[in-house]
């Protein structure tokens, strides 16, 4: 059993910058493909981005292509999700995701074994 904590999420401005971050507690955080997921109020949750394990390939949606970078520190357990020149689009409750897979897979779909409680993101306008 894998559990996932998000942190880092808030109320910005549009245009403005945060960064989301999800710690594993497992040791072996390697060999886990690791996502990120939003849900807004009365929509389904969507895939935002996705990582391999060795943070070699990675895919986004298009609509936070350009403005969002995912990164994971295997040293740490943990992945990021950085978020720039946000807009009010953006509001969710964030969620991290975790599934073992073969090296070099980035999985887009909710297809993961571990969810996080999420995180709320906020960008007012």
């Amino acid at each position: 059993q894998v559990q996932l904590v998000e942190s880092g999420g808030g109320l910005v401005q549009a245009g403005g910058s945060l960064r989301l971050s999800c710690a594993a507690s497992t040791r072996t955080f390697s060999i886990y493909a690791m996502g990120w997921f939003r849900q807004a109020p009365g929509k389904e949750r969507e895939f935002v981005a996705g990582i391999s394990r060795s943070g070699g390939r990675t895919n986004y949606a298009d609509s936070v292509k350009g403005r969002f970078t995912i990164s994971r520190d295997n040293a740490k357990n943990t992945e990021y999700l950085e978020m720039d020149s946000l807009k009010p689009e953006d509001t969710a409750v964030y969620y991290c995701a975790a599934r073992n897979v073969p090296v070099g897979i980035v999985i887009t779909t909710p297809n993961y074994t571990y969810w996080g409680q999420g995180t709320q993101v906020t960008v007012s306008s």
